[in-house]
Formats: structure tokens, C-alpha cells, sequence
């Protein structure tokens, strides 16, 4: 299984950035998918996630400000960001569960500036 995130970089505080992930390798429309989060000397922490049923859950950090969605034509999953803040800057990592493992995309950064 394959992850590849894209769509970080710098913005300005209050704008927005939507991140993608493109899935390879599992039957995607199956898999639980989420986003997560490591900011400089912290944890790394879940932004958001969904089922394949499509239920989602947000950090309360970022409830009513971010999306998560999920294309599974286009096996890709996604983090609309709305009114970003500056301590929303970090490494944002997309995540799958298949057969019982995780797997990981690298990472793409996105770096709010005040």
C-alpha cells in the first residue's frame, strides 16, 4: 500500500489549503482513512478521520474549520483547511488501515504565518 501527499505550503493566517493523498495498493473505498498532525517537539496527534461508511470525527482543535473527504473513484482522500491559524503549522500525515495495518503517507508541511 502507497500513500502520496501532496498540497503543503506556506499561507496566511485566516486562508485555506486543501491537502490530497493519493491511495494505491488497497481497495480503498474499504479502508478507514485519516489525517494526522506533528507540529516541531510534539506529539503526533489525529486531525480527522473517516470509515468507509463515511462517519467522520474531528480533533475539537479543528472542528468547523476542517473537512475531511474521501474520492473513492479516484482513490484519493482529502483535508479542506478553512481559517488556518498559526498553530496549525505542522507535518500533515494521511493515513490508511488495511488488513489490520497502518500505513503511512510522507508527510507534506504546512506552515501558517501570522
Amino acid at each position: 500500500v502507497q500513500l502520496q501527499a501532496s498540497g503543503g505550503g506556506l499561507v496566511q493566517t485566516g486562508n485555506s489549503r486543501r491537502l490530497s493523498c493519493k491511495v494505491s495498493g488497497a481497495v480503498f473505498r474499504l479502508t478507514p482513512i485519516a489525517w494526522y498532525r506533528q507540529a516541531p517537539e510534539k506529539q503526533r496527534e489525529l486531525v480527522a478521520d473517516m470509515d468507509s461508511g463515511g462517519t467522520r470525527n474531528y480533533a475539537d482543535s479543528v472542528t468547523g474549520r476542517f473537512t475531511i473527504e474521501r474520492d473513492n473513484v479516484r482513490n484519493t482522500m482529502y483535508l479542506q483547511m478553512n481559517n488556518l491559524k498559526p498553530e496549525d503549522s505542522a507535518v500533515y500525515y494521511c493515513n490508511v488501515r488495511w488488513r489490520s495495518r497502518d500505513f503511512w503517507g510522507r508527510g507534506t508541511l504546512v506552515t501558517v504565518s501570522s
